[in-house]
């Protein structure tokens, strides 16, 4: 079984743009529950409105890819499946290391969807010696003094960080010296890290504050409504935002 480390998704080599993507994955998770309820073909307008874009934004996507769909029958489910699937490196073994086993880092160790996408949960690495041997989703977690041994043992090119923000960029300099090439930050800081090293921030707090900040223009716009004033703009205008291809950006960098 390949690993990781011998092979990278082809996609930048191929020319797809980040936005196409970004949104290959939301493609991939609708069309594995139509699978799953044996659907065989689905037009672009059933995909695209499953998937939250717009159909002409999809066939754009899949024109990249090299599929185009047949005009009155529609796209292959089990097909795309694969061609996705293949496109972002998910028919191969990817093993990552979880580094942080606190609350949040024993719930992404618990997660049932890793395997099913393609990732393996190699190795749960954590600092405290108390927790060293202590199974975790049914793997003993490991000292983070064996951490670049457990990367060069077991391939692994794909870190996560769940770590406090202190302890975040300590361990993301260890996992890059040890041969990391991707990082999934959940600490709650921002990394740095070399040219080659690409990193994907997940912070649930910017999330949420960019909800409340929605919730507060609805409520300006219901109360100036009610006041008879005509509202300069709709809480789900973000057109001033947007991206060169008409995509708002993502609160969470590459």
């Amino acid at each position: 079984m390949a690993t990781g480390r011998t092979h990278r998704p082809a996609t930048r080599s191929r020319g797809i743009p980040e936005a196409t993507v970004a949104r290959l994955p939301l493609y991939l998770r609708a069309l594995t529950a139509l699978s799953e309820r044996s659907v065989p073909t689905v037009s672009s307008e059933e995909l695209a409105a499953a998937a939250g874009v717009n159909s002409a934004k999809l066939r754009k996507d899949f024109s990249y890819l090299g599929s185009y769909g047949t005009r009155g029958v529609g796209y292959d489910v089990e097909y795309l499946v694969y061609q996705i699937s293949r496109e972002l490196g998910l028919t191969q073994d990817w093993p990552v290391v979880i580094v942080g086993i606190g609350n949040l880092g024993a719930a992404l160790a618990n997660y049932g969807g890793f395997a099913s996408r393609g990732f393996r949960v190699a190795a749960l690495i954590d600092a405290d010696p108390a927790m060293a041997g202590k199974p975790v989703a049914g793997i003993p977690v490991q000292h983070s003094d064996e951490l670049e041994k457990i990367i060069k043992d077991n391939g692994v090119s794909i870190g996560v960080i769940a770590t406090p923000a202190g302890a975040a960029q300590p361990v993301c300099d260890r996992l890059v010296a040890a041969g990391v090439t991707s990082i999934l930050n959940f600490a709650p800081t921002v990394l740095t890290v070399p040219d080659g090293v690409d990193v994907r921030k997940v912070d649930l707090s910017i999330e949420l504050q960019i909800l409340a900040f929605h919730e507060q223009r609805k409520a300006g716009e219901e109360t100036a409504a009610g006041d008879g004033a005509m509202p300069a703009a709709t809480a789900r205008d973000t057109s001033g935002d947007q991206g060169p291809d008409g995509d708002v950006p993502a609160v969470m960098p590459a």
